[in-house]
């Protein structure tokens, strides 16, 4: 990519010029500009009156909320760059590539910009006319002329560096520019990528609201921005469905949402909803948990059709007439009649509840047969009221009883009787006993229900009444899901699309992902796009390459990741003799710009905890607030997916491995924390490392 150096000193770019012609200058006048349009837009929105054009207090109250979240949007961070890249596009006949662009200068930013005559200062990224700021090359430049990006401190513009795309004598080098983004030191929650997004990672971003997309990527390569830059893409391209169906973003866990929650506001985007697996699930108070074995067999997709034997199998064959008197006259609807209707019903394959709720109105369709059969002429009000009464409410109150979606798990996994009626094919005797509880509850109230029968509760739902179906979901670190809990996800994007992000190196889980194929059936998205990012953003050169030596034991199929990063990184393994040693190396790296991570085997975190505190040094826990006092965060190795951090501390390697219950998840639990450092990392070890790494 041919640059120019970063110009800090406005005369170097032509000393004879004076300040009039100075660019950086200029660049300055038009962010001043562009931010005082932005002011003015707000303003505009602030002061619209709205008392006389609604016309009651309902539609008042909603176009009140839509102005203020107008004006959240509207805001100008201060230390956010407005824009951060321009266009020049090529005075030349025939460019098509941007409809309406030929010859101008678009500068590209975060959102739109307008002057009081409503002409574009800021281009919003995921404008049409933005997108060749991240395809346009030498080899192709999208009638592009000149490519300009701009280097902020703070929000500050200090820097800018030009790239010639028309001119054939320009040497193709990398931005220095870019490189310094990618490697600015990371404090506090997680940022938005805007001004580096990657060509390969762009393709993804624009991908289409109607496909689904399944990105596999290695530590550090964006996966989790570009899934969070999907939807705000998406929700500028289709704006007007995705607000009548909705949004939502899948994490792990309550830490990961808190790090990634400042990204799509900082995009301008308030209205997408977050939410954990658990969250979506949470029918039940979760007080129990289950070991691995059990938790693997209630996560297993057979489980679904165990659920869906059980409800049905309340389900009985009618023995009995219906006889349903209105006034003086008796209308008999036989047993094999009832039977045909209850048939009709299971063989449509609808939720349990909605044909239960067409039963009565079948029978008394049978009913206003047989009156017109005798000369009367019965409407819709009289269908109605026979469905109402009594004696059809009885009949099928006893052929298609209701049934709450929890009492069902409760009877499943409390009585081994009818668990073996149902699973019966499915589920060996092993496996009927892992699941089975020591001590059956008495009521769902009183049951000590875990993460996974909260899963099954879910499934049983969904069984009995449909679950309400998103436009556009996005399920990140999706390779620690089990098949059940796919299919909980699944469920809330039936009639809308997904993108899943994850890693199956980074499995951890006893039910982990075994292929994308395999998950994306489960999630009912087996048309999927797959995808794979490669070249790694976050993690340094010598990081990265350390920890790849496990990946032949922890999936031999992936590619390594390729650190673009020019910096290699701070890299050192030092063996120790204790705790204090950690301490110290945790004051070391301290001494740094940015935020530091001690990761530990969660055992281990408590000691580190007492050491740290008795040393006078502050730290903090996962989800917490950075400051500049407290820059340090202890993390579980459990926790630590998902997170990042300038500099790394890594606690003992080995006793990371020995804490999960096969060598296998043990591995990968160690790859995710040795890939959680963005400048540095530094291994501290007083046993030995495991051999894997060695």
């Amino acid at each position: 990519m041919p640059v120019d150096e970063p110009v800090d000193d406005p005369a170097s770019e032509n000393p004879a010029s004076g300040p009039a012609a100075d660019p950086l200058t200029r660049e300055r006048t038009h962010l001043s500009a562009s931010r005082s349009a932005l002011r003015a837009m707000r303003e505009d929105v602030e002061a619209l009156d709205i008392r006389d054009v609604t016309a009651n207090w309902v539609n008042a109250a909603v176009l009140e909320r839509q102005i203020d979240e107008r004006i959240k949007a509207l805001a100008d961070l201060s230390d956010t760059p407005l824009f951060f890249g321009r266009l020049d596009y090529l005075r030349s006949p025939g460019a098509a590539q941007a409809e309406g662009a030929e010859g101008e200068r678009f500068y590209i930013g975060r959102r739109h910009v307008h002057d009081a005559d409503g002409d574009p200062m800021v281009i919003d990224w995921r404008a049409p006319v933005s997108q060749p700021f991240y395809r346009a090359s030498k080899k192709d430049p999208l009638d592009v002329g000149l490519r300009r990006r701009f280097g902020y401190t703070g929000g500050d513009l200090t820097a800018y560096e030009d790239e010639h795309l028309s001119d054939p004598a320009e040497a193709a080098t990398t931005s220095k520019l870019l490189q310094r983004e990618i490697e600015r030191p990371r404090v506090g929650p997680m940022r938005d990528i805007v001004a580096t997004i990657q060509p390969e990672q762009d393709e993804i971003v624009r991908s289409g609201l109607s496909g689904s997309v399944c990105v596999q990527g290695g530590p550090g390569t964006g996966k989790t921005a570009v899934g969070l830059h999907r939807v705000a893409y998406l929700l500028y391209a289709h704006r007007e469905r995705l607000a009548r169906t909705g949004t939502l973003v899948v994490g792990p866990n309550r830490s990961f949402l808190h790090y990634i929650e400042q990204v799509l506001p900082a995009l301008g985007e308030l209205s997408v909803a977050q939410a954990t697996v658990d969250d979506l699930v949470a029918h039940v108070e979760v007080r129990g948990t289950d070991d691995a074995p059990a938790a693997v067999v209630k996560g297993d997709a057979r489980m679904a059709e165990v659920l869906r034997r059980a409800l049905y199998s309340h389900v009985t064959t009618p023995t009995e007439p219906v006889v349903v008197v209105r006034g003086s006259r008796r209308w008999r609807v036989p047993a094999y009649e009832l039977e045909e209707l209850v048939r009709q019903l299971l063989d449509r394959d609808i939720r349990y509840g909605a044909a239960r709720e067409a039963l009565p109105q079948r029978i008394a369709h049978a009913v206003l047969v047989q009156m017109e059969r005798a000369g009367e002429a019965p409407d819709d009000r009289v269908q109605d009221a026979v469905a109402r009464n009594t004696a059809v409410k009885a009949a099928v109150r006893t052929v298609w009883p209701a049934v709450d979606p929890a009492k069902l798990v409760l009877r499943l996994l409390g009585e081994p009787e009818f668990l073996a009626e149902h699973a019966e094919g499915l589920l060996d005797e092993r496996e009927q006993k892992e699941i089975l509880w020591a001590k059956p509850a008495r009521s769902v109230k009183s049951a000590k229900w875990s993460a996974a029968d909260a899963v099954l509760i879910d499934e049983a739902a969904d069984l009995v009444r449909r679950t309400h179906s998103l436009g556009h979901v996005v399920l990140d670190e999706a390779q620690d899901l089990s098949p059940m809990q796919y299919r909980a996800v699944g469920r809330r994007c039936t009639t809308g699309s997904a993108t899943v992000l994850g890693d199956l190196a980074q499995g951890t889980t006893p039910w982990a992902t075994r292929s994308w194929q395999e998950a994306l059936a489960h999630l009912g998205k087996q048309d999927a796009v797959i995808e794979e990012l490669t070249a790694g953003f976050r993690v340094p050169t010598d990081v990265i390459t350390y920890a790849s030596r496990l990946l032949p034991h922890i999936a031999p199929g992936l590619t390594p990741v390729a650190s673009i990063r020019e910096n290699p990184g701070f890299f050192e393994v030092r063996r120790g003799e204790g705790p204090a040693d950690v301490v110290a190396a945790c004051r070391e790296l301290l001494g740094n710009e940015g935020s530091v991570g001690l990761i530990a085997a969660d055992a281990r975190v408590p000691e580190l905890a007492e050491e740290l505190t008795a040393a006078g040094i502050p730290f903090i826990g996962p989800g917490e607030e950075t400051t500049l006092e407290s820059r340090l965060t202890l993390v579980p190795a459990s926790l630590a997916k998902g997170l990042e951090y300038d500099y790394v501390v890594l606690d003992e390697p080995q006793a990371v491995v020995d804490a999960e219950p096969d060598l296998r998840t043990g591995l990968r639990r160690l790859y995710v924390s040795l890939t959680r450092a963005v400048s540095g990392l530094l291994i501290t070890h007083t046993t030995p490392l495991p051999t894997q790494l060695t």
